[in-house]
């Protein structure tokens, strides 16, 4: 293609572009955006800045790992984290992809995080001819009868052009003769197909053999075209054509028929005796390639039976032109169209999608926080397809519908507590309403994170200490412990003596404590005969962020030991010291008293 046309190209391009573009968002979960751009564009070709169009700031996107999550058809498209441009990976070929659908249109699904969204990118393939039309064969052949009246008409075999639109074939040429007009027939949905209409009577005598060209061109800018030879062979006799029962048979059958089964039978008649008479039956040759993978011909009695797997997800309508003709010479034929319409069964499970699962969630999470989205999808249609998906009974999790169809967010629906309940195991079943119903379960693992929302604990408070007196300065007196029912650092404790002012807290100033194990020790010795009972305070404090603590009053008392020798303390001399003599009458009674030893 020149540089005018490549211009062109683009052009059409970026005004399809400019027309196509929607972006219309939903809260702010999901919002869809639509591009246009031409097939076979170069590689690395900008589609758009999907990050600009959906308000999502650049500086973010690679730390919400803005990402393409499906619909990428082997990543035909890829997306540029740091500027959020959304640009061509591989060469598209719209004919291969879409497979000569009129729409060709790629969805992408793209996703980021903290807080999670969804949105849907949806990119129209426009066409291009870059295709010519073809014939399915180098060379047509066909057998008419000298007898044969000006005005019938010999359906030739329509030409196949990949592109779509007006890019497709429009029209048909054939090259001059006096003997034959073209004439197109319109079969609506399959396109027009070419029909050779005999103009004047044949003469074998005069021209046994006529060779034509048919040219089928396109409606592409410039035009491709692309040609057949017509071989015609003028033949005797035999002058009455076979007539079908019917101009059109219509049947319906069930997909997923055994092999074998007779979906419909054609019939056809000849008016002439003898072998003339005789009829076979043949599917024309140009039919989709389905039709004959599919269905089978009795030549003999034109019963049509299925020959390979009837699939209504792949195809809902078959249409076969069957061919009667006689055993004359030259032989005559007519044709009947067959339409067999498939009818759904209920032969597909729902498929369940899960999206960007949240597998670890905080214990202090809201209601209505987004764990996962989920999508359902049943290849089924009409009530067969229709899907209604529900959770596992018990959980703390409820599914909500989205804006589109089969579109679920898996939220919490109440206050979790991870020293209740640590992990769980939510169960999802989507189940259509075909008869009867498939399913489908997928089971999603949760582990709920711990926060710091539980204090250390002792197992009693107060706690009472018995110390004999006379300890060893230094050595174990005691020891406390407390537990904490959160995790790791949210239940790493450590301990320390409240110190402060007046005779109690003097006293924990003689007292120490190791932070990791709770142990205590005395710096002094204690003495019952100073010091009887004191009390202090120890504090086990968490490692959480805040941190979190609770106290305990420890009681002390000193046990007392036989330590001290008795002392007498009277009678005293005068210098201080005790003394033994004590002097009494003479003439005292017996139970005088003489003297108190103290």
């Amino acid at each position: 293609m020149g540089d005018g046309g490549q211009r062109r190209r683009w052009e059409y391009w970026w005004v399809a572009l400019r027309f196509s573009l929607l972006l219309c968002f939903v809260e702010q979960v999901s919002a869809q955006i639509r591009y246009s751009i031409p097939e076979e564009v170069k590689e690395g070709s900008v589609v758009g800045n999907v990050a600009k169009d959906l308000g999502l700031a650049v500086s973010t996107l690679v730390e919400r790992r803005f990402r393409i999550v499906s619909g990428s058809n082997d990543a035909l498209f890829q997306i540029n984290q740091n500027n959020g441009v959304l640009y061509v990976h591989k060469n598209i070929d719209r004919e291969e992809l879409c497979d000569g659908n009129s729409a060709c249109l790629i969805n992408l699904k793209i996703v980021v995080e903290n807080p999670l969204e969804i949105h849907y990118v949806g990119i129209e393939i426009s066409d291009m001819n870059d295709h010519s039309p073809s014939f399915p064969e180098k060379e047509q052949h066909l057998e008419i009868a000298e007898s044969t009246l000006p005005g019938t008409g010999f359906q030739l075999q329509a030409a196949r052009d990949p592109d779509s639109g007006m890019n497709s074939v429009r029209l048909y040429k054939l090259s001059h003769t006096e003997y034959f007009d073209l004439e197109l027939r319109d079969t609506g949905e399959e396109g027009k197909i070419p029909v050779l209409k005999l103009h004047k009577p044949l003469d074998r005598e005069r021209e046994s053999k006529h060779i034509l060209v048919l040219t089928a061109i396109d409606g592409g800018s410039p035009p491709r075209s692309g040609h057949v030879n017509i071989s015609v062979t003028v033949l005797d006799n035999n002058d009455n054509r076979p007539i079908f029962s019917q101009d059109v048979y219509s049947v319906t059958i069930q997909e997923n028929g055994a092999v074998g089964t007779i979906v419909a039978k054609v019939n056809a008649t000849d008016l002439d005796d003898g072998v003339y008479s005789e009829i076979i039956y043949s599917f024309v040759k140009n039919l989709k390639r389905k039709v004959y993978d599919t269905f089978s011909l009795d030549s003999n009695t034109g019963e049509i039976s299925v020959k390979g797997k009837i699939d209504f997800e792949d195809t809902e309508v078959y249409r076969a032109d069957v061919m009667a003709s006689d055993k004359g010479q030259p032989p005559m034929r007519t044709e009947c169209r067959v339409i067999i319409k498939i009818l759904d069964v209920n032969d597909n499970k729902p498929e369940i999608e899960v999206t960007s699962l949240s597998n670890m969630v905080s214990e202090d999470s809201k209601p209505e926080t987004v764990i996962s989205l989920i999508s359902v999808t049943d290849k089924d249609s009409g009530i067969n397809g229709k899907v209604i998906c529900s959770l596992s009974e018990d959980v703390p999790f409820e599914l909500k519908p989205s804006f589109q169809d089969n579109m679920y967010s898996l939220v919490t629906k109440q206050r979790l507590d991870r020293e209740l309940v640590s992990h769980y195991d939510i169960t999802i079943t989507a189940t259509d309403c075909g008869q009867p119903p498939l399913s489908t379960f997928k089971t999603l693992s949760v582990q709920i994170s711990d926060v710091n929302d539980n204090s250390p604990e002792f197992s009693q408070n107060p706690l009472e200490l018995y110390l004999v007196e006379n300890n060893g300065p230094g050595a174990s007196i005691f020891y406390v412990s407390a537990t904490d029912k959160d995790l790791n650092e949210n239940a790493a404790i450590s301990y320390h003596i409240v110190r402060g002012e007046g005779i109690q807290n003097d006293m924990a100033s003689f007292l120490n404590i190791n932070s990791d194990n709770g142990h205590i020790s005395a710096l002094k010795s204690f003495d019952f005969e100073t010091l009887k009972t004191f009390q202090f305070q120890v504090v086990a404090t968490d490692s959480g962020i805040p941190s979190l603590s609770s106290n305990v009053t420890i009681n002390v008392f000193i046990v007392d030991q036989n330590d001290n020798a008795p002392v007498i303390l009277y009678p005293v001399s005068a210098n201080g010291s005790a003394e033994g003599v004590e002097e009494i009458p003479r003439n005292v009674n017996a139970g005088h008293l003489v003297t108190k030893d103290r």
